[in-house]
């Protein structure tokens, strides 16, 4: 677990050092209008939904942003229709890779990857060439912030969790996906700031490359991660703490 744990540190610095909010608040509002088309347009009666504008939150992203992404699933009917399409793929090393991508294009979308995974060393896969290694799971994250690393383990698994780590002063815990608003409410209740809670990937193993490749498979996931259509991207890739240093 330790490598999706740095992967998420990376992600974390990175996010606060770019100016890419707009990106970012593009990226949520379209997850939370999909969310909203698949099920009902209220968060307290579409889990989906509720998980995706806590996300949003958590990002700083204005109520109004959000306000307006619901309204566009429930009462434009000419907005672009997007498909949420996984797309699996291999890193340098190896490395495995899931992309969750949301697009009104398959045609661009599929363009895009292939290009950026071949200029970068991967390779495009077939549908179920590395799927079969990653597990759906919640995972919410918690600043610890002086807190006991114990006591919160013990109140994430009495609340439902599955798996707990802990990465730099930032808890993971881990849950089934049907429990993680479940869980996250409960530590919330608990007294605990969730920073974030969402549905991830999960890798089953974790692959630690050559340095040199590992460096090239971090540069990869930020490439495809900075594409428009890319919602997330998920690789079972374990960072050493050399490599971490390298691309942090």
């Amino acid at each position: 677990m330790s490598g999706h744990s740095k992967w998420s540190t990376i992600k974390r610095k990175k996010g606060a050092a770019d100016a890419k909010r707009g990106q970012l608040f593009t990226k949520l509002a379209r997850e939370i209008t999909v969310a909203a088309r698949t099920g009902l347009s209220d968060p307290d009666l579409n889990a989906r939904l509720r998980i995706a504008v806590q996300k949003a939150r958590s990002e700083s992203m204005p109520k109004d942003n959000i306000d307006r992404a619901i309204a566009r699933a429930v009462g434009d009917n000419g907005a672009e229709q997007y498909e949420e399409i996984y797309y699996e793929g291999y890193g340098p090393g190896g490395t495995a890779i899931m992309i969750l991508t949301m697009t009104d294009n398959r045609n661009r979308t599929v363009g895009e990857l292939r290009a950026t995974l071949t200029r970068s060393g991967g390779s495009l896969g077939e549908n179920g060439s590395v799927g079969w290694m990653f597990d759906q799971m919640g995972v919410i994250t918690i600043p610890l912030d002086g807190k006991d690393e114990d006591d919160l383990a013990m109140a994430a698994i009495d609340a439902g969790a599955s798996d707990f780590a802990v990465e730099e002063g930032i808890a993971e815990i881990y849950t089934a996906p049907t429990e993680l608003h479940k869980v996250s409410e409960a530590l919330t209740t608990t007294g605990y700031e969730v920073e974030n809670a969402e549905l991830v990937m999960k890798p089953q193993t974790m692959l630690q490359p050559e340095p040199d490749q590992a460096v090239k498979a971090v540069r990869l996931l930020e490439k495809l991660e900075d594409l428009d259509d890319v919602q997330s991207v998920y690789s079972n890739l374990d960072i050493s703490d050399d490599v971490l240093a390298q691309v942090s």
